[in-house]
């Protein structure tokens, strides 16, 4: 059962613990830092090398506990070690914040199957390694969690090049609704956020030159999202005052997917 709380508004995280997969850098980052922030002891998981980096400064700015792990989602037996050293640093885990990701983009006439199959092993069934691990430590200390996985507007809507990336973050959706609706007796609730294209590292890769302009001018807020903006929903998907959401993907696409 997911229990309720009196909702006060105070976004607090005080005495909770949170992974954040992808937490190195864009998205992550700034969700590990608004975590931090709210109060809540933080691990940074990442495949980049400078994980320990961003979780020091995220104590040294906000006095929390915090730990850095290098992980491969693709690889169960990293995310295994990874899940037992988060849980040795921070002592239990009640939030669970999962946005690994890769892009490719082909035609769908020329996209390699080894590319696809790479998005799909990154973005959807290393996403379900996360959120597995997580859920059977969260079923063990009996205290129920909350987990947020970063999809994408590309999950429900066609955009061009996209087909590697939108199969994987399809799956991903699939995924959330049907972990939610099993592991809500254990109370925790499942959610994805479905950005459009944010400032990013790949974000920028996908969208360059003319088709950057093209796609702006058909954002009505006529820009793309900055990754704060993306944190902050991922933030209220994390706190008891959304305890009564389950199962759904938020979009926060300034307006793009209206038409």
């Amino acid at each position: 059962m997911i229990r309720y709380e009196k909702v006060n508004g105070d976004f607090n995280l005080s005495g909770k613990s949170a992974i954040v997969v992808g937490g190195a850098g864009g998205i992550g980052e700034a969700t590990a830092k608004m975590y931090a922030r709210k109060g809540a002891n933080v691990a940074i998981v990442d495949c980049k090398d400078n994980c320990q980096e961003v979780a020091d400064a995220l104590a040294n700015e906000f006095g929390i506990k915090t730990v850095g792990i290098k992980c491969d989602v693709t690889s169960q037996d990293s995310v295994n070690a990874m899940m037992g050293q988060a849980v040795k640093a921070l002592g239990e885990v009640n939030i669970l914040a999962a946005m690994p990701g890769f892009v490719d983009l082909y035609p769908a006439e020329e996209i390699a199957i080894e590319s696809i199959q790479k998005q799909i092993n990154i973005n959807a069934v290393g996403v379900f390694r996360i959120c597995q691990a997580a859920a059977n430590q969260m079923i063990r200390q009996g205290k129920g969690g909350k987990m947020v996985c970063v999809t994408s507007q590309a999950d429900f809507i066609a955009i061009d090049k996209h087909v590697g990336y939108t199969m994987s973050k399809a799956a991903a959706v699939g995924m959330i609704k049907v972990c939610a609706l099993e592991w809500a007796k254990y109370g925790i609730n499942v959610n994805g956020v479905a950005p459009t294209v944010v400032n990013t590292y790949m974000g920028e890769r996908a969208w360059q030159g003319k088709v950057k302009t093209d796609m702006i001018e058909r954002i009505p807020a006529h820009r793309f999202a900055e990754t704060d903006e993306i944190a902050a929903a991922v933030l209220f998907l994390s706190c008891p005052e959304s305890n009564m959401i389950t199962g759904e993907d938020l979009v926060v696409d300034g307006g793009f997917t209206i038409y």
